[in-house]
């Protein structure tokens, strides 16, 4: 039982436990949270969470009622903020939109193609809120690249000690078959200068499944260390699984001072195969760590996908996601969360 009906049995239950007892239960939820979900980004912001999604020939932003992430998807105010231009270089297969929030604006970075619907031709484009509503309108500020434009896809925006990065998967040539990671430098929200660096290639035989991949870089920073989440393995298998690059130095451009896990940080269960390409917030109060990710919603569904939360742990100041939740166990919602009419 999922969704909304297993919210509202649960509703029923603590009710009844109030009634007999006089004590509240804890509110509790089950995975998946969205029945279709791929590539979910979520981003938390003077206490509410956004999710932003490319669906029906547009990006999508979905706003969560206050302090509520584990019923954004069906409590939340949901706009389209933008629709595939016609006949531009980003007019269609809009794959993996990020939703940011820097000073005033907000940014959406999305891979897009031409309409020939060539995969070549990927590259990553960003849109810029006109105001500082995140359901408002956005203004198309053209492609995010670096000075190789070469093919790029699912690129993501952070900070560390005072500078801007941008990091996305990426081919070494001309040709599909194998994605890396690189990163560049971005003097703003919208530019990025220099030239890619390589920071990680599929390498390891959980790295190389089916295709050799590396994608999906999620960041997550803290005072000491950079924590670049990634997907790992062709990300249509039950093999797609998350790994992990760990950097603790100021020049983040130096491939040496990016340390890769050896072994995937997430993976495939007996219940739930193919997790990974999420994202990472702090529950209401700010005192828990949650990931939201897809998974395949049957083993071999491919990019048939459903979106998940759980919470992760920190041990000894790194992030430990131990294993996918599974779908029929009870968690307690974030710590903080509201139900909507509290």
């Amino acid at each position: 039982m999922t969704g909304r009906v297993a919210r509202t049995m649960q509703g029923l239950a603590a009710l009844l436990v109030i009634a007999v007892s006089g004590c509240s239960a804890p509110v509790t939820f089950t995975n998946p949270i969205k029945d279709i979900g791929n590539d979910p980004y979520v981003v938390q912001k003077d206490g509410y969470y956004y999710l932003v999604e490319s669906w029906d020939a547009g990006i999508w932003v979905t706003k969560s009622s206050r302090d509520n992430l584990t019923d954004l998807a069906w409590a939340g105010e949901r706009v389209k903020v933008w629709s595939y231009p016609a006949g531009n270089p980003n007019c269609t297969d809009v794959w993996a939109p990020e939703l940011h929030p820097v000073g005033d604006r907000w940014y959406i970075y999305y891979a897009a193609t031409t309409c020939d619907k060539v995969n070549a031709n990927h590259r990553m484009y960003v849109l810029e809120s006109e105001t500082d509503d995140a359901l408002g309108a956005y203004a198309d500020r053209g492609k995010v690249t670096d000075e190789t434009d070469m093919w790029a896809i699912d690129g993501t925006r952070f900070e560390w000690r005072g500078r801007q990065y941008f990091a996305w998967s990426g081919w070494p040539g001309e040709v599909d078959g194998r994605q890396n990671l690189y990163l560049a430098e971005m003097s703003d929200p919208v530019t990025v200068v220099g030239a890619r660096v390589l920071i990680a290639e599929p390498e390891h035989p959980w790295e190389l499944r089916t295709q050799p991949t590396v994608e999906g870089p999620q960041a997550i920073v803290t005072d000491d260390a950079v924590y670049l989440v990634y997907s790992a393995s062709a990300s249509w298998t039950n093999d797609y699984c998350y790994g992990m690059l760990t950097a603790t130095a100021d020049n983040l451009l130096d491939p040496a001072n990016w340390d890769k896990s050896p072994d995937p940080v997430f993976e495939s269960t007996d219940e739930v195969w193919g997790p990974g390409h999420g994202s990472f917030v702090a529950s209401p109060d700010g005192t828990e760590s949650w990931m939201v990710y897809h998974s395949a919603r049957f083993p071999g569904s491919g990019w048939d996908r459903v979106m998940n939360a759980q919470r992760f742990t920190w041990k000894d100041g790194v992030p430990d996601f131990a294993a996918p939740v599974p779908p029929t166990a009870e968690q307690v919602v974030p710590s903080g969360q509201l139900r909507p009419g509290d």
